[in-house]
């Protein structure tokens, strides 16, 4: 079992410092419009004679209220009827998509993502997955990772029952913070009446796991007050939890500005929230498996990062990593071999592109061999906190010391410190070292030094 982590107030002091969260490396800022629909249906069809499994990811970008902290690609509107454009053209992306590919390709993970993609009526929602099992091998057995985010707003045991009639067996929660002052602070009143009642109805149809979002940070936080939300949480036992760090970056944000500075709680009181997050998630036994994520020791990721096989991609953490991702959708990003691919983010671009039968691929990039070797990197960092050299060397016939000796003096400045252990074999990420993990990660980001660092969140 992996060491519990460590909090040292004067590391995290010291390393706590502005950088990628790397669900990809290289991440989406290196992606360049060089990058269009020829390149993704090249890749569409490697991926047909590899015959590897999927993974899709399906973006619905409606909300009908907006949150102030949210930074997501999303359509604020109260007309439910905008959805029935956005779904032709998405229906006709499915269709482009999946005739590159083979029927045999298994759909081993399937996520909707948002936005609120329980925004769509309960016929759109039926419609929008018959055409994804129309077009792709979507597994009828329940085997499969399929999951969904839900707003508690926007969902009854009606749409639970829904959700789970077409295949869903996952739900991720949106939560932040239970505190009322906070929530009408960022514009989102939500009670733990109306989240409870959506859990109850995920366990009693079965639903495989659940996992909850909260947010520490937010105006009109306190350590006293967010300890009793996370208190709260921890008695509805969901499977998972994620627990971010908001990023308050209005410049970048439009919704943001709607916050009020002045009520955003001080770096020392965002630590102590952090701190006692994390005492009160161990005490109720919870594993850190990393970057904000948290879950029950026979959870699915807890088991991955315990043998080693947990992987990052653009949906976060997952024991997928295996797959070729697809995404759908405005803005979505695809990662099929060494392609990332994105679509517009703009929703009359991506449409009208499909309009006229051609994709909303606008941007990506394909990875060199150093990416690669980078990316292995970070990937075994991020998800297991420890690093054979030997794996590494094997993989790319490369001596580890020798390509990356540039980077010793800083690696051996981290062992001084108490980060990591290093030696002529390993990196080994310390207990005090793991929530600094990102840190770590960013030393062998050959691209860091030419991005502006405010574009990225800190890493506490």
């Amino acid at each position: 079992m992996l060491d519990a982590i460590r909090w040292d107030t004067d590391l995290i002091r010291r390393y706590d410092l502005a950088g990628p969260r790397y669900t990809s490396y290289p991440t989406a800022v290196q992606f360049h419009s060089q990058v269009g629909s020829f390149d993704l249906f090249h890749a569409l069809r490697e991926s047909r004679k590899a015959q590897r499994p999927l993974s899709l990811y399906v973006h619905v970008p409606f909300c009908a209220n907006i949150c102030y902290y949210c930074a997501c690609n999303k359509v604020i509107t109260k007309d439910r009827g905008r959805a029935l454009p956005y779904l032709q053209r998405l229906e006709q992306e499915i269709q482009l998509v999946a005739c590159h590919l083979d029927p045999q390709q298994k759909v081993e993970q399937l996520h909707f993502g948002g936005g609120t993609p329980t925004f769509l009526s309960h016929d759109e929602l039926r419609q929008l997955m018959a055409q994804l099992r129309k077009h792709f091998n979507l597994l009828d057995d329940d085997s499969g990772d399929y999951g969904i985010e839900i707003d508690p707003r926007e969902a009854d045991w009606s749409t639970m029952g829904l959700l789970r009639e077409l295949g869903f067996n996952r739900v991720s929660i949106g939560l932040q913070d239970l505190d009322p002052a906070v929530q009408r602070a960022v514009n989102r009143l939500q009670s733990l009446e109306e989240t409870r009642a959506v859990i109850d109805a995920a366990r009693t149809l079965q639903f495989r796991s659940i996992n909850i979002d909260l947010i520490y940070g937010l105006p009109k936080q306190t350590a006293e007050n967010f300890a009793r939300t996370v208190e709260e949480v921890i008695s509805l036992q969901p499977d998972r939890l994620s627990v971010f760090n908001y990023a308050h970056l209005p410049e970048r944000f439009m919704p943001q500005r709607r916050i009020n500075s002045s009520d955003l709680p001080a770096p020392a009181e965002k630590l102590q929230m952090l701190q006692r997050t994390i005492e009160q998630l161990t005490a109720a036994g919870y594993r850190y498996i990393g970057m904000d994520h948290f879950a029950l020791p026979d959870d699915e990721l807890a088991i991955a990062q315990e043998e080693a096989t947990l992987q990052r991609n653009f949906q976060g953490y997952t024991t997928h990593g295996h797959c070729d991702l697809i995404g759908l959708g405005v803005s979505a990003i695809s990662q099929i071999g060494d392609l990332y691919c994105q679509n517009s983010s703009d929703l009359s671009e991506y449409q009208n592109a499909l309009a006229s039968s051609q994709l909303g691929t606008s941007r990506g990039l394909v990875c060199t061999q150093d990416d690669r070797i980078r990316r292995a990197v970070i990937q075994q960092l991020i998800c297991n906190f420890h690093l054979q050299f030997a794996t590494i060397e094997q993989q790319f016939n490369l001596d580890f010391r020798g390509y990356f000796g540039e980077l010793w003096p800083q690696l051996q400045a981290m062992a001084s410190d108490g980060l990591i252990e290093l030696d002529s074999e390993k990196i080994l990420v310390l207990p005090a070292g793991r929530l600094l993990v990102r840190s770590v990660c960013m030393v062998f980001d050959v691209y860091l030094e030419q991005q502006n660092r405010q574009r990225f969140s800190r890493v506490i």
